[in-house]
C-alpha cells in the first residue's frame, strides 16, 4: 500500500461509515442529522493502524515518526468534532460513493491476489 493511500484510510473509512449512518437515517426517517462520532473516527484509526504494516514507507524513520503522530492527530480531531451534527443527506451523498469505491478496491485487490488457472 502506498503512503498516500494509507494517509487517506482513516478518513475514507469514517466517511463510508457516516454514509451508511446517513442513509439509514434517511431510509427509516428516524433522524435528519448524523453526529460525527469519536467512535467512528477511532475505528478508522484502528483500521489504519492495522494495515500500516503493509505500507511501503519511503524512509525507515517514517514508520514511527509519521505513523503514530498522524494516527494520534486524526483521533484527536475526531474527538474534537465529536459533537458536530451533519445533515444525513450530506453524509449519504459523500459517504456512499466512498463506500462503493472501497468495496471496488477490495474486489480488485482480491482478484489480483488470486492465482490464475493454468490453461493449456
Amino acid at each position: 500500500m502506498s503512503q498516500r493511500l494509507w494517509l487517506a484510510v482513516p478518513l475514507l473509512f469514517s466517511a463510508a461509515v457516516f454514509g451508511l449512518m446517513g442513509s439509514a437515517g434517511l431510509i427509516t426517517t428516524s433522524w435528519s442529522t448524523v453526529p460525527l462520532s469519536p467512535v467512528v473516527s477511532g475505528a478508522g484509526v484502528a483500521v489504519a493502524a492495522a494495515v500500516s504494516g503493509g505500507v511501503h514507507w519511503r524512509r525507515p524513520w517514517q514508520r514511527h515518526w509519521l505513523r503514530w503522530p498522524y494516527l494520534a492527530a486524526v483521533l484527536t480531531f475526531g474527538v474534537l468534532v465529536g459533537a458536530v451534527e451533519v445533515p444525513a443527506l450530506v453524509t449519504t451523498v459523500v459517504g456512499l460513493p466512498v463506500l462503493l469505491g472501497l468495496v471496488f478496491q477490495c474486489l480488485v485487490q482480491n482478484d489480483e491476489s488470486r492465482p490464475t488457472a493454468h490453461c493449456r
